[in-house]
């Protein structure tokens, strides 16, 4: 299909009106010869200017083309913005599940080296409180022969002298099996390692309620309890 061309239209013109000037010329008998015709704008003829119908579809095709470029170019960003957001959210997700995975993994090791930490301590007192030195701990805390040998009964038969004998029924922990063994906190913060701790503690409730270690061993002795 042509294009239309201005330049065309002018040549056209130009051309027109040189050629009726020369017919004029040899109307009037003039002997001079015609004037010279002067490219002003190429070689286009009118034949190459397009009709309106074809000028409207050219118009028509272009308007086309512009829209659907606008619509891929569209289509284009939108799957691109798309692509863009599962990323970010797949990148949020994998960045949460890494954050969650090392918190408790940093949780689950500070628990560990706790329990370390309370296993070794443990067994530190454990060697440095035998048996043998917690009784005479007895003793020298209770300071009567008498009452120290009641305690020392009741003692024996509830946890063998093991300051961190626990019962796995009830819970009773300690040298006199406090229940809960939280009690003897009144004594000492220090209640679930010391036995000192955990002596003066069962005196004194021996004390409050039996009138005395021997009063609490009489009781025992009948209840097989205290």
């Amino acid at each position: 299909m042509n294009r239309i061309s201005v330049r065309g239209v002018a040549v056209a013109s130009a051309t027109a009106v040189t050629a009726v000037g020369a017919v004029v010329g040899v109307a009037h008998g003039s002997t001079q010869p015609a004037a010279q015709t002067t490219d002003i704008a190429g070689s286009t003829l009118l034949a190459d200017i397009p009709s309106g119908v074809q000028a409207q579809t050219i118009s028509d095709n272009i308007a086309r083309q512009a829209d659907a470029q606008q619509a891929d170019a569209t289509a284009a960003a939108q799957k691109v913005a798309a692509e863009s957001a599962r990323l970010a959210a797949a990148h949020t997700a994998l960045a949460k599940a890494d954050a969650e995975k090392a918190a408790a993994a940093a949780k689950a090791a500070a628990a560990q080296a706790a329990a370390q930490k309370a296993a070794a301590a443990e067994a530190s007192l454990q060697q440095t409180y035998a048996p043998g030195s917690i009784q005479a701990m007895a003793e020298s805390i209770i300071g009567n022969a008498t009452q120290f040998s009641c305690f020392s009964n009741i003692v024996t038969h509830e946890s063998g002298w093991d300051y961190t004998a626990t019962n796995p029924s009830s819970g009773a922990y300690g040298l006199v099996q406090a229940l809960p063994g939280s009690k003897m906190a009144s004594a000492g913060a220090d209640w679930r390692t010391n036995p000192a701790t955990q002596i003066r503690w069962g005196v004194s409730y021996m004390d409050n309620r039996y009138g005395s270690p021997c009063g609490a061993w009489a009781y025992w002795q009948v209840n097989r309890s205290y």
